[in-house]
């Protein structure tokens, strides 16, 4: 591997200390003092990793970031910041930065980012050769698979062949020194059934046969045997064609093709005076038809052995071929279009890899993340290679997708802490400031006695504190994963005391929102602090996809969209079912795919990430599923199912802590 590293900072003492650290490690080090410098020298060296300061004189080092990546988007770029810059790191992490490490730095840090790095650039390596190697594979045979089946042709070529040399017919010695030179036994016979001349091949593989009769050279012809092709040109007067085996010089069977043409005298009624005889050794043909077989039989094991998702596609992004890989888990048949069966789309990607690589035939790579047809999401690293036709034009490409999915959830615990914080530090700020203004309001309407204004005020405190707790016990349940207070508690009061929470957010900004629980379903197993606030996170949410649906559709009577939120309680068999149903903005599946995806927001700044996250791991711990059904302009359901009694593993921590305790007090 390449170990050149280019160190950028402004400060020289820092230049100096971390270039002898990263020396020490093995890396050859190359300094610059600003990003003009830097680039420059970059230029001239393509170092794999740059590792640059984000605050300099100048041009910054978000702004290098960008030109190193215009200039080399493979290049791994890792960021130094301080403390107080950690939205200036998020935003490298956005234009594609491989990670960020604080002053002072962490020796333990800066070595994780670097192997990051490394890793990085290995992997991309690694899917380069197999790339390689396929495509050399896919020559070799193809190639071998055109020898086969000119070699098959051949057949149909002689008898044009025979027809030409048929004008030989008075200078035997000028057509044998033509007819020597052909890769296959070449014979001119008299109307004795008599052998008068043959080529070096038929001569060096079977013997000279010269004088001999014209069966002579096959295993299973007999003496004055007239049948034999031969024979049978010179009764007929036409060309024949069969399956002989002939007898080799080493006593061995060579199975061939053979091709007969009558020799004509001068004028149209002349006799056959001579017959030209061809014979094509098909041994070889089945030969390389059992290799090729093989070949392909080898090349599909490999392809179908390849650890990650590998299709060809048209330049109409049809599926041409698939491993078996890629087959279960996502379905598929030759001619149906990749992003509908990779993605659930409807339209192509944007920014397809393969359409980059059908426009300037280079290789390509994007990250993208996938459903299965089980309902798994996976990270995946795509990445493109062109097959050229025999012209030189890209044909086909084939697109390679290796699952990195437990890569970016280390990567997500190495990072994420930190940038949890920088990520809700506004949303935080916004509470804290509309928390203050309700307590203002409080107190002014005690000092006025105003007690309308008292109750307006304490209505924001009581909303802005409930908002805090949920950031917080979100933050916390991400932070260390807290075992369940599980309690029985009755399905149809915790249900109302979760929509008396929903309920308040959603008549205050003019959405309807509509109970429908069923009666008389008896107690089930929870930890109600945790689900209450899945649960009221869902309704939110759908109180926010009512506010941003901006689709101006028109009821029956010609006014605006009436938006109307329904919260559902039901059961089945040994699951109770909330279901939570809005007509919104609705989603399409590309962001259904996303949706529980730490830190994916369809809400831009005003979301954190988190919310949904933390919902489903919350349903998930209690054994639970949700399920989501949406459409652009049609709004959402989804439907949380949870467990009437848990599952005794979910138990099993809190009993031990209570019989701890107990002893304890003992």
């Amino acid at each position: 591997m390449d170990k050149k590293l280019l160190l950028v900072d402004d400060e020289d003492g820092l230049r100096r200390v971390l270039g002898i650290s990263l020396t020490d490690i093995g890396y050859e080090v190359h300094t610059a003092s600003n990003a003009e410098e830097a680039l420059e020298r970059f230029q001239a060296l393509r170092a794999p990793i740059v590792l640059t300061d984000i605050k300099m004189p100048g041009m910054d080092g978000l702004e290098l970031l960008q030109a190193i990546k215009a200039i080399e988007p493979e290049t791994e770029v890792i960021m130094i910041t301080g403390h107080g810059d950690m939205n200036l790191a998020i935003a490298s992490l956005k234009l594609d930065a491989t990670d960020f490490i604080t002053k002072p730095i962490n020796h333990d840090a800066l070595e994780v980012a670097l192997k990051r790095a490394e890793d990085r650039i290995a992997m991309r390596r690694q899917l380069r050769e197999h790339t390689e190697n396929l495509e050399r594979l896919v020559a070799e045979k193809s190639a071998k698979l055109l020898h086969a089946e000119r070699r098959l042709a051949t057949r149909q070529v002689l008898e044009g062949l025979t027809e030409a040399m048929g004008q030989l017919t008075t200078d035997v010695d000028a057509g044998e020194s033509i007819f020597n030179e052909l890769p296959c036994f070449v014979s001119v016979h008299n109307a004795y059934l008599e052998i008068i001349a043959i080529n070096q091949h038929y001569r060096d593989r079977l013997g000279d046969f010269v004088g001999a009769n014209s069966w002579d050279a096959y295993c299973d012809r007999k003496p004055d045997d007239e049948e034999c092709p031969v024979g049978k040109t010179f009764r007929t007067g036409k060309g024949q064609r069969s399956r002989e085996i002939l007898t080799g010089r080493d006593g061995s069977d060579i199975p061939v093709i053979v091709h007969t043409a009558p020799i004509k005298g001068v004028g149209e009624d002349a006799d056959v005076e001579l017959v030209l005889e061809i014979s094509v050794d098909v041994q070889e043909v089945n030969r390389l038809q059992e290799e090729l077989r093989q070949s392909r039989e080898r090349y599909r094991q490999l392809f179908d052995a390849v650890p990650c998702y590998i299709t060809v596609q048209d330049r109409d992004f049809k599926l041409v071929e698939a491993n078996r890989r890629f087959l279960q888990d996502f379905g598929g048949d030759p001619g149906e279009l990749c992003h509908a069966v990779f993605k659930g789309r409807s339209e192509p990607c944007r920014d397809c890899p393969v359409a980059k690589t059908f426009a300037d035939g280079e290789t390509h790579e994007s990250e993208e993340i996938v459903t299965t047809l089980a309902g798994e999401r996976f990270n995946v690293l795509v990445q493109t290679a062109p097959i050229l036709d025999a012209a030189g034009r890209v044909e086909q490409v084939m697109e390679l997708s290796t699952d990195i999915t437990q890569i970016r959830r280390l990567q997500d615990h190495l990072t994420n802490l930190g940038l949890l914080l920088g990520t809700v530090s506004h949303g935080v700020k916004g509470l804290l400031t509309a928390l203050d203004g309700g307590i203002y309001r409080v107190d002014s309407g005690f000092k006025k006695g105003n007690e309308k204004q008292v109750q307006a005020g304490w209505k924001v405190v009581r909303q802005m504190v409930g908002r805090i707790r949920a950031m917080v016990l979100d933050i916390l349940y991400y932070a260390k994963k807290r075992d369940l207070r599980w309690e029985r508690v009755d399905a149809l009061e915790f249900a109302n005391q979760v929509a008396d929470i929903a309920e308040a957010k959603a008549q205050d900004n003019g959405i309807s929102f509509i109970r429908d629980f069923a009666p008389d379903l008896g107690e089930f197993e929870v930890d109600p602090g945790i689900v209450s606030s899945a649960l009221v996170n869902l309704l939110e949410n759908a109180v926010d996809a009512c506010l941003m649906d901006k689709s101006g559709a028109k009821g029956e009577a010609g006014s605006a969209k009436d938006h109307v939120i329904r919260f559902h309680l039901s059961e089945r068999g040994d699951d109770v079912l909330f279901g939570i149903e809005d007509n919104g903005m609705g989603m399409d599946q590309e962001t259904r795919n996303k949706l529980f995806t730490l830190f994916f927001s369809s809400k831009g700044d005003r979301g954190t990430g988190l919310g949904l996250f933390m919902s489903n791991q919350i349903v998930e711990q209690h054994g639970g599923s949700i399920v989501v059904e949406s459409e652009p302009g049609k709004g959402s359901r989804f439907t949380v199912r949870l467990p009437k009694v848990l599952a005794q593993s979910a138990k099993t921590s809190q009993t031990r802590e209570t019989e701890s305790g107990q002893a304890c007090a003992d």
